[in-house]
């Protein structure tokens, strides 16, 4: 099984200017973030972006990138084009790791690519896992998913789904586990080039979750559980401190 990892990385971040580039113990955030998924069994890791800076901070570091519209509306879109750039076949299989991901696990991103491989109804793979963190319930940065017996996705929500109807009034735990959607997507490149061409769907400009097109439309997605919580991301000034935390020298 032979797959890509395309990275999309833009500097127009609203809650933390010029992330791709911020420092991470003297390596940019999006290099960090091509480093590890060099390490998962991907036969090329490639940057997509639209800014010149980042193409220079990647040739730096000797990591492949190219440059892409700055009209792009959403990550899908950039990597479209990245296929074409790259002439991927309309089979070949792409995993798209955020740019924001400096501690993904080289595993999990082998594990999507696989997943995908072994599920050809689907045209999507992507993460979950459970939930154990109270907070993380009703916090609307939390992307939860529903899935069905099959591990496909029914529905990705920024609200508490499954709602348990009478939890309130039991001590039990609850019958359906809540699981957080991890934001890494399998795809095969043929869906990637027609998936910008596919009408909006209206619950996708509602939660402002891009993979509800998908379902819109019918497609599949299937999603890989993992036992635990994969390596944190950085949204916001305080993620990015708690990840360079990480990778500071002991004392």
């Amino acid at each position: 099984m032979a797959f890509s990892v395309l990275i999309p990385a833009r500097m127009a971040s609203t809650r933390l200017a010029h992330k791709p580039l911020a420092d991470i113990a003297g390596v940019p955030m999006v290099v960090r973030v091509a480093q590890r998924a060099q390490l998962s069994q991907a036969q090329k890791v490639v940057v997509a972006t639209d800014d010149v800076r980042i193409l220079q901070a990647c040739a730096e570091h000797h990591i492949q990138a190219l440059l892409t519209r700055s009209d792009h509306v959403s990550g899908s879109d950039r990597l479209a084009e990245a296929c074409d750039l790259l002439g991927l076949s309309d089979e070949a299989l792409v995993v798209n790791v955020q740019g924001d991901e400096p501690l993904i696990e080289p595993q999990v991103i082998d594990q999507v690519a696989q997943l995908l491989f072994d599920r050809p109804e689907c045209s999507m793979s992507t993460v979950a896992h459970a939930i154990s963190e109270a907070e993380e319930l009703t916090n609307t940065h939390v992307v939860k998913v529903v899935l069905d017996r099959f591990h496909n996705a029914m529905y990705f929500s920024r609200a508490t789904i499954p709602h348990w109807r009478d939890g309130a009034h039991t001590q039990t735990p609850p019958p359906v586990q809540v699981m957080r959607h991890v934001g890494i997507y399998g795809y095969r490149a043929s869906f990637l080039r027609a998936f910008p061409a596919l009408e909006r769907a209206p619950l996708e400009d509602m939660e402002s979750l891009e993979q509800l097109r998908a379902l819109w439309h019918g497609h599949k997605i299937a999603v890989l559980i993992t036992p635990q919580a994969p390596g944190m991301g950085v949204d916001t000034p305080e993620d990015l401190e708690r990840v360079r935390r990480q990778f500071a020298p002991p004392l």
